[in-house]
């Protein structure tokens, strides 16, 4: 009867800890904020800023490229044009990944049976409590994105996305931000225009 009762005591630990990860593997978080009384179907083009929080040593690096490229395909997709000179939105970006350290309390026990686990049978076994302890190291990000209003010089709307960062993040950053790019996107205030 015992080993019945700890058989389904690990079943449902097991089911339990597997949706617990499901729920905590869900992908980064996206929040929005828009400037009051913005008409943002008064913008037509759009540019960048002359160097992006993402450039600090004086040249372009491949990271601002990466998300120059995947911002261009979501403003064109809203309708928005790009324009070097006299633009009327200016979009600045900025990405940060640090180290991050979780400590993980997880309570657990053991049976043993007898005395030295040799005599079953008779013998009742006893539960021996403790707690299993699991440090874990990860990456989490953050990207932010402003649109700001060139001719008020104020920001009318900034995405931000934040999230555990992926070994496969970190070896394709290109589609890693394009990805993250897009879910912010996703929280325009305008939706893409129809083509003719």
């Amino acid at each position: 009867m015992l080993r019945k009762n700890i058989k389904y005591l690990l079943i449902a630990c097991t089911v339990a800890t597997s949706l617990l990860l499901a729920s905590c593997a869900s992908g980064p978080s996206v929040r929005t904020d828009t400037a009051a009384n913005t008409n943002f179907s008064g913008y037509k083009t759009f540019s960048f800023m002359a160097e992006p929080a993402t450039d600090s040593a004086g040249y372009t690096s491949l990271i601002t490229q990466h998300f120059k490229d995947a911002i261009n395909n979501e403003m064109t997709a809203l309708g928005y044009k790009y324009s070097e000179t006299n633009a009327d939105l200016i979009i600045n970006f900025n990405s940060n990944v640090e180290n991050r350290t979780e400590v993980r309390s997880t309570p657990s026990a053991s049976i043993n049976y007898g005395y030295y686990n040799y005599r079953r049978g008779i013998y009742a076994g006893f539960p021996i409590f403790a707690n299993d302890v699991d440090t874990i190291h990860y990456k989490h990000g953050t990207v932010n994105i402003d649109v700001i209003d060139s001719v008020k010089k104020q920001l009318v709307w900034e995405g931000i996305s934040e999230g555990t960062l992926k070994n496969s993040d970190l070896k394709q950053p290109k589609q890693a931000i394009a990805k993250v790019v897009g879910l912010i996107f996703q929280q325009y205030p305008t939706q893409p225009t129809a083509k003719p």
